[in-house]
C-alpha cells in the first residue's frame, strides 16, 4: 500500500509520501536509543509535566487535527474531535498515576527469604516499536504513547500508510511538549519493513493493534528475536440482550455500538444476540433506526455514519455481505453500495444467518449487524462464545444472577453490562483467543513495558 491521504469521501489522493529508507530508519532507530538513555534518567515528576503539556498542544489544537482525521480515515467530524479530547485525557491521566502505579513494592516478611529487605522494581526496558491502526489513528498510538513515555521507555511509530499526516503531527508533538529529542518519532514504513526494525537489538519490544494476520507476523518475528509483544487484534463483539433488559435503551445503544466510527472498530457490538421472548420486537426497532441514520460529508456534522476508510475496506465488506446474503441471509436493512463516489456502504441488518456463512466467523470491519435468535441464556453464551474471537462484550438484562452468570460464561477480556464497550484510560483493555494477548491502558498498560526487577538485600 502506497504511504498517502487518500479522502475516503471521494476517492482522491490528496498527498503521498516517501517511504523512509534504510539510512533514515537508522538514524531514528539510533535517536531512539539515544533518547532513551536521557529518559529513563528524568523523574516521573519531570515527565508528567511534559505528557500535560502534549495535551495541552492537543486541545488547543483539537479542531486541526480533527480535520485531519475525517479526510485520512473519514470519521466524522464530532467524533473526530472527541477522539483527540479523549487522547489529551489519556496523557493527563498516566501523568497523574504513572508514579503510584510504577512504585517499588516490598515484601512484607523479607525474613522469609532470608533477606533484611527484598523489593521488587519497574524499570522501562528502551525503545518500543508500536503498529498501529488507522481506525482510531490518534487514541489508538496514544494508549501506547503516553504510558511508554512516561514509564521512561521511548517510542517507534509504524502507523499504517493511509494516515501518515497523522502520524507525523504524532512524531513531533511530544518533542514539542519538551520530551528529548527522538524520545517519540514516526517510521513512514510498509509492512515489509516491520521485520527488521523488530529484529534490531536496540529495539525492545513491540505492541500492535490490527489484523489477526498482522499479529501473527509481528509476534513471529518478535518470537524469533526473544521480544516481549502486546497485541490487541480483531473483535466480531456480542451484544446480548435478555428479556428483562431495558429495550429503548438496548436499541438505542445498539445503533450506536454498530455503528460508531463508521462501523470500524474493533469493540464495536457486532453480533446482536437476542433472546426469542424480545427478538421480534428489537429486530424490528433495531433496523428501522438503523435504516434512519444520516449517510454522507463526515465534514457535516449532522453526518451519523461516514465512509469506509478504505476501498480495499468497504470492497470486503461488501463480499462478506455478498457471501451472507447468497447463503440465504435475510436482509433488514441496507445491503449495498450506495451510488455515489466515495467508499460509503447502507447501514446494513442481516438476519437468519447459515452456519456457513463467513460473517458468521469473520469480523465486519464497517456498519454491518448480524441478528441471531437465541433461545435461552445458554443458548445466547454458546453463540457469542463460538467465535475464534474474544475481546469485548456487552450484556443486557436486570436480572442480578443472569448478569453475574454472563460475567462468569462469556470468553472476552471485557463484559459491560448494561452499557456499550468503551476503552477508559482507567480500566485495562485487551482480549483472548485470537483476539491477542496483554494489556493496554489502567496500571496493567504501563508494566507491560517494563522489567519487573526483583532485589534482595542480606
Amino acid at each position: 500500500m502506497a504511504i498517502a491521504t487518500i479522502n475516503p469521501a471521494t476517492g482522491a489522493t490528496e498527498r503521498e509520501f516517501e517511504p523512509h529508507g534504510p539510512a533514515e530508519i537508522e538514524r531514528r532507530i539510533a535517536l531512539a536509543h539515544k533518547a532513551f538513555t536521557e529518559l529513563k534518567a528524568t523523574t516521573f515528576a519531570q515527565r508528567a509535566a511534559w505528557l500535560r503539556r502534549a495535551a495541552d498542544l492537543l486541545d488547543a489544537e483539537a479542531e486541526g487535527t480533527a480535520r485531519l482525521l475525517v479526510v485520512e480515515m473519514g470519521k466524522p467530524i464530532a467524533q473526530a474531535e472527541a477522539e483527540i479530547r479523549k487522547s489529551a485525557k489519556g496523557l493527563r491521566y498516566y501523568a497523574d498515576h504513572a508514579e503510584a502505579f510504577l512504585a517499588d513494592e516490598p515484601l512484607a516478611d523479607p525474613a522469609a527469604v532470608g533477606a533484611s529487605r527484598a523489593w521488587t522494581r519497574y524499570e522501562p526496558l528502551g525503545p518500543v516499536l508500536a503498529v498501529m491502526p488507522w481506525n482510531f489513528p490518534v487514541w489508538q498510538a496514544l494508549r501506547f504513547a503516553a504510558p511508554a513515555l512516561a514509564a521512561g521507555n521511548t517510542g517507534l511509530l509504524k502507523h499504517a500508510s493511509n494516515v501518515p499526516q497523522t502520524a507525523l503531527y504524532l512524531d513531533g508533538l511530544f518533542e514539542r511538549a519538551g520530551f528529548p529529542v527522538g524520545a517519540f518519532q514516526a517510521l513512514l514504513i510498509g509492512s515489509g519493513a516491520v521485520a527488521a526494525v523488530i529484529e534490531d537489538p536496540r529495539v525492545r519490544a513491540v505492541t500492535l493493534t490490527g489484523s489477526e494476520a498482522a499479529g501473527r507476523s509481528v509476534a513471529a518475528a518478535a518470537g524469533a528475536a526473544i521480544k516481549k509483544t502486546v497485541l490487541e487484534l480483531g473483535g466480531s463483539d456480542p451484544f446480548i440482550v435478555l428479556p428483562s433488559a431495558d429495550l429503548d435503551a438496548a436499541v438505542a445503544t445498539a445503533v450506536t455500538a454498530r455503528t460508531i466510527n463508521n462501523g470500524q472498530s474493533c469493540i464495536a457490538g457486532k453480533r446482536f444476540i437476542v433472546h426469542a421472548e424480545v427478538y421480534e420486537e428489537f429486530s424490528r426497532r433495531f433496523a428501522e433506526r438503523i435504516a434512519a441514520l444520516t449517510v454522507g460529508d463526515p465534514l457535516d456534522p449532522a453526518t451519523e455514519v461516514g465512509p469506509l476508510a478504505t476501498r480495499a475496506g468497504r470492497d470486503e465488506l461488501a463480499e462478506l455481505v455478498q457471501d451472507a446474503v447468497a447463503k440465504g441471509a435475510k436482509v433488514l436493512a441496507g445491503g449495498a453500495v450506495p451510488d455515489r463516489e466515495g467508499w460509503f456502504y447502507e447501514p446494513t441488518v442481516l438476519a437468519d444467518l447459515s452456519e456457513d456463512a463467513r460473517l458468521v466467523q469473520e469480523e465486519a470491519f464497517g456498519p454491518v449487524a448480524a441478528l441471531y435468535r437465541a433461545e435461552d441464556a445458554a443458548d445466547a453464551a454458546r453463540i457469542a462464545n463460538q467465535t475464534t474471537f474474544g475481546l469485548s462484550s456487552s450484556v443486557w438484562t436486570n436480572d442480578a444472577e443472569e448478569q453475574d452468570w454472563f460475567v462468569r460464561s462469556l470468553d472476552a477480556g471485557a463484559v459491560f453490562v448494561n452499557g456499550m464497550t468503551v476503552s477508559f484510560p482507567e480500566l485495562p483493555f485487551g482480549g483472548v483467543k485470537a483476539s491477542g494477548y496483554g494489556r493496554e491502558l489502567a496500571a496493567a498498560g504501563i508494566r507491560e513495558f517494563t522489567n519487573l526487577k526483583t532485589v534482595w538485600k542480606g
